[in-house]
């Protein structure tokens, strides 16, 4: 157990604590405390790979049938049967087992379940935390691989708050840089367009009020962007400010044409599943 990440979400927010975890490729439980909500959320090297809160989790099976995966009998079936075992079977395992859904299905709806449940955490403004190594959830839990930066990013882009950028932001006249990696860890981050051409700007000698001169959109989308990619370690503060040289330019746009393709590709893979979800809604309403 790694008692030395602890604290109070007064003193370091939730997206500081995903960003530590995430940098030092921790692997273990990170448990969060508001009121007498408690959620765990799980890491595995940096990656968030499942998250739990009796309060804010919803059943498995209603979620399934709130998305007309399987219908009201089917999920009555499966709970009839679960019952007979006295809960010894998971209730995803004895869907598939009848052919209600297939490995596919469960994993999309699992994900959305897990993501829901971390987006809904990002807008808490107190309560306490505790970093577990090396505890994991059962091996029956259907785990997930989510981008804490994609987990922050997405949960931010809910967060429509006028302190969000007042307390990230305070100084318009800083300038930031994008962020590096820390150490061999792959991000794998899937940017909205707005935030690659914002991102786009952050070169290392514009200010954020230069940045929100010559933006795309207007100021107050514009800072609230740059407010969230802080949050989620895209971008960082530079302590100086510098003209780019001609190698450093080549190196940002690099960078940057790396993440991009990253996007492009994540866009992809995500409507190659909602495809296939969609087809499954259509064949269970046929």
């Amino acid at each position: 157990m790694d008692s030395g990440l602890q604290g109070n979400i007064e003193k370091f927010t939730l997206p500081e604590i995903f960003q530590l975890i995430a940098s030092g490729r921790k692997s273990g439980t990170l448990g969060i405390q508001k009121d007498d909500s408690i959620v765990m959320v799980y890491f595995r090297e940096g990656e968030i790979i499942y998250g739990y809160g009796p309060r804010q989790t919803f059943h498995l099976g209603q979620l399934l049938r709130e998305k007309k995966i399987i219908t009201d009998e089917q999920l009555e079936q499966a709970v009839t049967i679960q019952a007979k075992t006295e809960n010894s079977k998971r209730l995803g395992e004895i869907l598939i087992s009848r052919g209600f859904i297939d490995r596919a299905d469960l994993d999309v709806v699992v994900r959305r379940q897990v993501e829901e449940l971390l987006y809904s955490l990002l807008s808490w403004r107190s309560g306490s935390f505790k970093f577990y190594e090396d505890q994991f959830p059962t091996q029956e839990e259907i785990t997930v691989r989510l981008s804490v930066e994609n987990v922050i990013l997405e949960g931010l882009r809910r967060v429509d708050e006028i302190n969000m950028v007042n307390e990230t932001l305070s100084d318009m006249d800083d300038v930031y840089v994008i962020g590096a990696t820390e150490g061999e860890r792959n991000r794998n981050v899937a940017f909205q367009a707005q935030e690659w051409n914002i991102m786009a700007l952050v070169d290392g000698h514009r200010t954020l009020n230069d940045i929100c001169r010559i933006s795309p959109i207007d100021r107050h989308h514009t800072l609230k962007k740059l407010a969230q990619l802080k949050l989620a370690g895209l971008i960082t503060k530079s302590e100086r400010r510098e003209a780019p040289r001609s190698g450093d330019l080549d190196k940002m746009v690099g960078r940057l044409a790396n993440l991009f393709e990253d996007y492009l590709m994540e866009k992809s893979r995500v409507r190659t599943v909602e495809s296939r979800v969609d087809s499954t809604l259509l064949e269970s309403d046929s």
